[in-house]
């Protein structure tokens, strides 16, 4: 079955930010390799798939904790907004494909929000600069839940600030706390391709119900046809 045939009949889109929704993955690896360059300190191969799918408050404890970083945890926090600011107004681009699927849903009257482990600072900036925070009903961060992904928190609270029940709800996730997120509070997930995430493609395509190379797959445009699957 085709994604777009499971989605067609959904009445809300959630979408993570990150790596889902924009291409922005590769902007935080060099972020955290520099950062800890800062005091002296190497980047653990591990570190990215240990801080995956915390919000921006439990990743900034756990590199304090975890690297014995001086600074504050708001201090950390603003040094990683500061850093990151300008790239996502300059460098980070839309996904393939992502803008025809926000107008496809707009045009159906689907209800659409994000749930992003990012700041609300970063996440305004790269909506601003794509100029599509007017698609989105809902932009809700990991720091205004009580748990960050894999828990559900995140996308039960978009789902019901957008007043729609998970089941009627279709989330877009790229790696697999986000997807286990997704099912937690009993969505349909769709897995989205991206090169960062590239290494954990299988257990993202075993986890999810659907999986899209881009969203043009959606569209039966991809470069890759026939490429988007649900089980």
């Amino acid at each position: 079955m085709r994604p777009m045939e499971q989605l067609i009949e959904k009445k809300a889109f959630l979408f993570d930010l990150d790596g889902t929704l924009v291409d922005s993955m590769w902007m935080w690896k060099a972020i955290d390799v520099e950062y800890l360059g800062r005091f002296g300190l190497g980047c653990p191969e591990d570190l990215q798939k240990v801080i995956e799918g915390m919000s921006f408050t439990e990743t900034a404890v756990y590199f304090k904790e975890r690297f014995g970083i001086k600074r504050s945890v708001e201090e950390i926090k603003a040094d990683w907004v500061e850093m990151s600011l300008e790239k996502y107004k300059n460098e980070v681009p839309l996904k393939e494909g992502a803008r025809q699927l926000l107008d496809w849903a707009r045009s159906r009257g689907i209800r659409m929000g994000i749930a992003t482990s990012n700041g609300r600072a970063m996440v305004d900036a790269v909506l601003d600069s794509l100029s599509i925070g007017g698609y989105f009903d809902q932009v809700t961060t990991a720091c205004e839940v009580a748990s960050g992904k894999p828990a559900p928190d995140i996308y039960l609270k978009v789902a019901s600030d957008l007043g729609v029940g998970p089941g009627d709800c279709a989330v877009f996730e790229d790696v697999p706390a986000g997807i286990q997120a997704g099912k937690a509070a009993g969505m349909l997930v769709v897995a989205v391709d991206d090169d960062f995430s590239a290494h954990m493609d299988a257990e993202k395509r075993r986890l999810a119900d659907c999986h899209i190379h881009s969203f043009l797959d959606l569209f039966g445009e991809g470069k890759e046809k026939g490429r988007g699957i649900c089980s």
